[in-house]
């Protein structure tokens, strides 16, 4: 077999069933045009001035000579956003606008971002779309709050990762259902990785092991791809982006918090 060199990023959150789902429910037009997305990363702890003796394994968040230029979105903000490339594959961002905040002593970074988002019209994604990210660490009594709500001419979808088994699809004018992980109803491609069956819980370890299985299979070619018909996984270029887009929203940060091209 032809050898390759596979360079994939993990965000683990990715790997989970129901994004598979959510990824498929958009392709198949189940959502129409996305219009709307909101989501979040917004979890507590961190949210106290810093005393002179933190320790070294939460300063380090802080300091630019070892973050680099971003605390919170670097650290946070890019989970939500890679969910959000996962679901709509041919997201494309034209401009954004992030505004941001060090709400503690001893932050010398952000501890909390909001950033907006103009997306390009595709043939998911209708022309004048918008996205909305909060990405905080000072979320106080907040597990994660991470957190995703996809919204198209027709529905919308919503995803937690504290419950990540199940999604919510609301339909105008149809009701809303919660679609349950490793369901018969489920896309094929949302159940090639099914371990147990519906009704029991999968977690984070389980999505980082479907993710590594993905890498595996990229890396020897294996036959084993047959059983996807859309095979993805997070990759170097899906890291860049997210490395521009930390950028472009320091960029727009440090000029006034205004629009910026992507």
């Amino acid at each position: 077999r032809e050898k390759k060199r596979i360079i994939g990023i993990t965000y683990a959150y990715a790997g989970h069933e129901l994004i598979q789902q959510a990824r498929q429910m958009i392709k198949h037009g189940d959502l129409g045009k996305i219009r709307l997305v909101n989501m979040s990363f917004a979890c507590g702890g961190l949210g106290r001035d810093w005393p002179s003796n933190a320790p070294n394994s939460l300063k380090w968040r802080f300091d630019p000579k070892q973050a680099g230029p971003s605390a919170v979105l670097g650290d946070v903000g890019t989970h939500p956003l890679f969910i959000m490339e996962a679901m709509i594959p041919d997201l494309e961002v034209d401009d954004l606008l992030c505004t941001t905040k060090a709400y503690c002593k001893g932050h010398d970074l952000e501890d909390n971002a909001f950033t907006i988002m103009n997306l390009k019209g595709t043939e998911l994604v209708q022309e004048g779309a918008q996205v909305y990210c909060w990405s905080s660490f000072v979320n106080q009594g907040g597990r994660h709050t991470h957190k995703i709500r996809v919204i198209g001419e027709e529905g919308s979808i919503e995803w937690n990762d504290e419950f990540p088994n199940q999604m919510l699809w609301e339909r105008e004018g149809k009701g809303s259902i919660t679609l349950e992980r490793g369901a018969g109803y489920l896309y094929d491609d949302a159940r090639v990785e099914d371990r147990v069956e519906s009704g029991h819980s999968e977690g984070l370890l389980d999505a980082w092991s479907n993710l590594y299985r993905r890498f595996a299979i990229a890396m020897t070619n294996s036959d084993a791809v047959s059983e996807y018909t859309d095979f993805w996984y997070p990759s170097a270029e899906n890291g860049l982006f997210g490395v521009k887009w930390i950028e472009k929203c320091v960029e727009s940060q440090k000029k006034g918090s205004i629009w910026v091209k992507f």
